[in-house]
């Protein structure tokens, strides 16, 4: 009978432990920049969010955005962004990479929540692949979302359309200096 106990202590506190341990770096925004660009990140650019984007940037992200300029990496038509939304209650850092007008990778590199830390499988992310914006800023694949992680889902998702949305406009920087 006390084995019994045990046992069902041990399953109790396992599940009861499983958000915390889902919380955590995943990996460093440095090394995910590192790592995209085969171990020899470029120096980081800076695109100023002007305002003639503020209006689109707030239909995808249904806020404005709390900076006047967003960093990312670019070398060989590959563009590298790390961004953060809150899911529920805390930000979820991603790191984004786009090439070609396509989502290329979405890693999830620090989950702060404590419910909806399964967007970091690739059975996950791994559907943004080969994703790009429609006319109206939309993502033109439809995502599956997971049970249980609706706020995490809609986060990842908005930070994907976002970084489409500015590859357009860093892309378009980059062509007028060359």
């Amino acid at each position: 009978m006390t084995r019994c106990y045990f046992m069902i202590a041990v399953v109790a506190l396992s599940a009861l432990a499983a958000p915390v341990i889902a919380k955590g770096t995943y990996q460093e925004p440095d090394a995910f920049v590192a790592e995209t660009f085969g171990g020899d990140p470029p120096e980081p650019s800076m695109l100023w969010i002007r305002k003639s984007m503020q209006r689109d940037i707030m239909d995808i992200m249904d806020r404005k955005l709390k900076t006047l300029r967003l960093r990312y990496w670019t070398r060989d038509g590959r563009y590298a962004y790390i961004l953060e939304e809150v899911g529920k209650e805390k930000p979820i850092t991603v790191g984004l990479v786009v090439r070609e007008g396509e989502m290329e990778k979405i890693q999830i590199l620090v989950f702060r929540e404590v419910r909806g830390w399964e967007v970091r499988h690739p059975f996950f992310t791994d559907q943004f692949k080969g994703v790009k914006l429609d006319h109206k800023l939309r993502l033109d694949e439809k995502i599956d979302g997971i049970s249980g992680a609706t706020l995490s889902v809609r986060a990842v998702t908005k930070l994907a359309r976002l970084s489409l949305y500015l590859f357009q406009h860093c892309a378009e920087l980059n062509a007028e200096k060359s």
